[in-house]
C-alpha cells in the first residue's frame, strides 16, 4: 500500500504574528514554523500502517524552499521520502490541483491529511482533492482500519461517531482522534540522522491557478473590559440586562 500524507507548514501557535505591507502579507520574521498539528496526527497514523502493514509514506508540502524543513521533520518521524511541489500557495483550491497532481503521478492507494490548516482553517484542501481525483473521501476521521482495500473509519458527528466502510483509493481528513497526542512521535537522533539521506524531489508546478485573492489581513479585535460581580444576583442581572442572554 502506498500513502501520501498532506503536510502543511503553518506558524507554531504560540508565534506573535504581524503584517506588513498594509496589512497584504504575512510578516515571517521571528515567526516558527511547525508541521499542522492535524497533519501530524494522520502522519502517525500513516507510520502505525507503514510498522504494521508495510505501507510505504510519503510526504508532500506545496511551498517554496523554506518548507523544507518541516518536511525533513517528516521524515526524521519515519517517512520514506518526501516531495516538495515548487509553488506558492495562495489558495486551497490551487494546492488541491497540485496535490492531484503527485497523487496520479505517485499511484497512491490512501491520501491522508489534517482536516484543516492551524493557519487559514479552511477545510477545504482534502475534499477538493478527493473531487479532483475521484476518490473516496471521509472528513473529520477519528479512526482508520486498512484491510487489503477494504477500509473501516470512525468519524466524529454532532453528539458522537458514525462508523463509515469504504475501499480505497481514498483520501481521509484526519484530526485529534486518529491518533491521541500521547502517541505522537518526536524524532529521536538516528530518525535525524536518517532523514538527511532520505530523498526530498522538487517538483515544478503544473500550472494550476488561484481560484481567489487575498485582499487584506486582520486581526481581531481586542478583547473588552472585564467587569467581575461577587454575587448571583447581580450576574443575573447583568445577563439579563446588559448581556442580553437570559
Amino acid at each position: 500500500m502506498k500513502i501520501l500524507v498532506c503536510i502543511s507548514h503553518v506558524p507554531d501557535t504560540t508565534s506573535k504574528i504581524n503584517f506588513s505591507e498594509n496589512d497584504t502579507k504575512f510578516d515571517t520574521n521571528g515567526v516558527q514554523f511547525v508541521i499542522n498539528p492535524y497533519d501530524e496526527f494522520s502522519l502517525t497514523r500513516a507510520m502505525w500502517l507503514k510498522e504494521k502493514q508495510g505501507a510505504s509514506v510519503t510526504v508532500v508540502n506545496v511551498g517554496g524552499a523554506e518548507t523544507e524543513p518541516t518536511l525533513r521533520k517528516a521524515l526524521a518521524i519515519g517517512a520514506d521520502n518526501a516531495i516538495r511541489v515548487n509553488v506558492v500557495p495562495t489558495d486551497g483550491f490551487l494546492v488541491a490541483k497540485e496535490l492531484a497532481e503527485v497523487v496520479k503521478a505517485g499511484g497512491y492507494d490512501l491520501v491522508l491529511a489534517g482536516k484543516e490548516s492551524a493557519d487559514y482553517n479552511g477545510q477545504m484542501v482534502p475534499g477538493m482533492l478527493a473531487s479532483l481525483l475521484d476518490f473516496n473521501f471521509v472528513n473529520g476521521c477519528v479512526g482508520v482500519e486498512v484491510e487489503g482495500t477494504n477500509v473501516t473509519l470512525d468519524r466524529e458527528i454532532d453528539g458522537g461517531e458514525e462508523k463509515v466502510s469504504s475501499v480505497l483509493p481514498m483520501v481521509v481528513a484526519g484530526q485529534k482522534g486518529i491518533v491521541e497526542e500521547k502517541d505522537l512521535r518526536i524524532p529521536n537522533m538516528r530518525g535525524i540522522m536518517m532523514a538527511r539521506k532520505k530523498p526530498l524531489s522538487v517538483v515544478e508546478s503544473c500550472g494550476a491557478d488561484a481560484s481567489s485573492v487575498t485582499k487584506t489581513f486582520e486581526k481581531p479585535a481586542p478583547k473588552g473590559a472585564v467587569k467581575l460581580v461577587d454575587n448571583v444576583d447581580d450576574l443575573i442581572d447583568l445577563l439579563h440586562n446588559e448581556a442580553k442572554a437570559i
